[in-house]
C-alpha cells in the first residue's frame, strides 16, 4: 500500500493571505491565494491539484484497461476541469469533467468509450469523488 504526502501552509487572513504547497517527493510545489482560487487570478489552487490528480489517475486506469482488453494505447491525453461553486452558502467542488483523447490501434469508438467509462468508475480518484462530485466524460479516439 502506498501513502502519498503533501504539506500546505496558509499565512494571514482569508482574503489577503497566501498559501503554499509542496509534495513530499519534491516533484511539485506552488503557491495559492483567495484570488487564484475564487477570482481567476494567475496561480494555482487546490482544485487545480485535484484536476491534475484526476487526469493522471484516469489516464493510468484507462491505459491499464485498454491493455487488459488487448488494445494497448499509443497515447492518452486527459484534461480534467474541476468546478467549485457556492452551494447552500459555502464553496463546494461540484464537478470534474474528464476529456480524454486516445490514440489506440485496432479499436473502434464504441469499445474505446466503454473502456473509458469503466476507467472513470474504477480510478481511485474517481472513487474518492463519487457520490459527492458529478464526474462527466468526453472520450474520443484520435
Amino acid at each position: 500500500m502506498a501513502t502519498s504526502n503533501a504539506v500546505a501552509t496558509w499565512e494571514g487572513k482569508l482574503r489577503d493571505g497566501k498559501g503554499s504547497f509542496k509534495g513530499q517527493s519534491g516533484a511539485f510545489s506552488g503557491s495559492f491565494s483567495f484570488g487564484t482560487r475564487f477570482e481567476g487570478k494567475k496561480g494555482s489552487n487546490p482544485e487545480e491539484l485535484i484536476a491534475a490528480a484526476h487526469a493522471g489517475c484516469f489516464s493510468m486506469a484507462l491505459s491499464a484497461a485498454l491493455e487488459k482488453a488487448g488494445h494497448p494505447a499509443t497515447r492518452i491525453e486527459t484534461r480534467a476541469a474541476v468546478t467549485i461553486e457556492t452551494v447552500d452558502g459555502s464553496p463546494k467542488i461540484t464537478r470534474s469533467a474528464l476529456e480524454v483523447r486516445g490514440k489506440v490501434p485496432e479499436i473502434d469508438q464504441a469499445a474505446f468509450q466503454q473502456t473509458a467509462e469503466g476507467a472513470k468508475k474504477n480510478c481511485p480518484v474517481s472513487k474518492a469523488l463519487q457520490g459527492n462530485v458529478e464526474i462527466t466524460l468526453d472520450a474520443k479516439l484520435v
